[in-house]
């Protein structure tokens, strides 16, 4: 089997999709590859958050101070797999010069330039795709326990005030006022206004794949396993045929690695292992995303159900699901909500991480007939509709408006 299209978008996860749904809408013809469900992966078991506040990358001078601890501490938010240590550590040492003080801060003032509008993005395509009822603007919070904890974030508020992001501190009482349902936190917390939210994300990741089927987009359900430049363009190898292209974007997040090599780019990408708790019947009264910083996790009142999502565990993409920070979601999540009936299901899944923390959109470094458009970390439910942009002013050759050389293929 041979199929033909204008563009092949590999990857049928929210990233995927959004630039799938943008280019069809500019009239172009569109065929995604993804062997699975649209939306099915990370895309579903995220934190259902818009985080336009999340400036912060995961490498931070702090974080370089205690590499050793957190990466072998099984209870810290972000662990290594041990078996994994070997395969890691190429990535793990440009992690840590990316960890280097300069280097956090421009690229945190890289993240900001790309989160600003992400929400007003959201907006935009909630509304096109009819689903403006699936995004709240109710912010989200971030949660300090004590007064000490409070104070040693004051630091990194007044480093995300600089670069413009809203940030409003509530007191004890202010807290409690606006969420009674959550315990006493003597530190109060942090306000992010900004911040929209989906009661169920993987709902409206399949109002996204349907309303891209509605402009046009075509789904192959395959793997894609090759790629390569021809005279007409690209051709793309898959598990059920070949694919001819006048153009690919990679968009496969955690699974792109390899296609982007054969594209002619050498992208640092691994794997960070999420994970999510859910409990049935149980939002316990909370009305947005909280955060318990300490944990490193966060508290999601989603749709019938509570969902307690996060920490970061790098290992790759073969090793099960790890019982231990499966219990230890569980355990934060009682330490905040003591009640909680028994877990109702679990998960993991694979978020695409560069040591950065930027994502790497624009031309292939081997041509232009590829682009890549992945490794978006943390964030690839907040900026999917500004990734879907940019690649949209890529192919008509339109200015993009921002400077992408941070995010560019050919940084590495």
């Amino acid at each position: 089997m041979t199929e033909s299209c204008e563009i092949a978008v590999i990857g049928a996860g929210v990233i995927g999709l959004a630039i799938a749904h943008r280019l069809a809408g500019e009239g172009r013809d569109v065929l995604l590859i993804d062997p699975a469900q649209p939306g099915s992966g990370a895309s579903y078991g995220n934190a259902g958050t818009v985080a336009d506040y999340a400036v912060q990358p995961v490498g931070t001078p702090d974080v370089l101070r205690n590499l050793p601890s957190l990466l072998f501490d099984r209870n810290s938010p972000l662990a290594i797999r041990r078996a994994a240590i070997l395969s890691l550590a190429p990535w793990l040492l440009r992690f840590a010069w990316q960890s280097l003080p300069a280097r956090a801060e421009r690229n945190a003032r890289a993240l900001a330039a790309l989160l600003s509008g992400a929400g007003q993005h959201w907006d935009e395509l909630a509304a096109a795709i009819g689903a403006g009822d699936g995004l709240e603007a109710r912010g989200c919070l971030y949660l300090y326990p004590t007064a000490e904890r409070r104070r040693a974030a004051e630091r990194d508020l007044a480093f995300r005030r600089s670069l413009g992001i809203a940030v409003e501190m509530l007191t004890a009482d202010e807290l409690q006022r606006l969420e009674p349902a959550l315990p006493g936190m003597a530190g109060g917390a942090a306000l992010f206004p900004q911040a929209r939210f989906m009661r169920d994300p993987g709902k409206m990741v399949g109002r996204l794949a349907q309303a891209a089927a509605d402009r046009g987009a075509r789904h192959l359900r395959a793997g894609a396993t090759g790629l390569a430049r021809d005279a007409g363009g690209v051709l793309v190898a898959t598990t059920k045929g070949e694919v001819r292209a006048r153009r690919a974007v990679i968009a496969a997040g955690a699974h792109s690695r390899a296609l982007a090599r054969m594209a002619g780019d050498r992208v640092p990408l691994d794997t960070e292992r999420g994970y999510h708790v859910e409990y049935d019947g149980a939002a316990p009264g909370l009305t947005r995303p909280a955060c318990p910083t300490e944990r490193g996790f966060y508290l999601c009142p989603m749709a019938g159900r509570l969902r307690a999502a996060g920490t970061v565990e790098l290992g790759g993409l073969n090793a099960p699901p790890s019982p231990h920070r499966i219990a230890r979601l569980d355990e934060g999540a009682r330490a905040i909500f003591p009640g909680l009936p028994a877990p109702s299901r679990t998960w993991m899944g694979f978020r695409p991480s560069i040591p950065d923390s930027l994502p790497v959109i624009g031309p292939s470094r081997g041509g232009a007939e590829v682009i890549l458009a992945f490794g978006h970390g943390h964030l690839g439910m907040t900026l999917a509709p500004v990734t879907a942009a940019i690649v949209a002013a890529l192919v008509a050759g339109r200015p993009e408006g921002q400077d992408l050389s941070a995010v560019s293929p050919g940084r590495f």
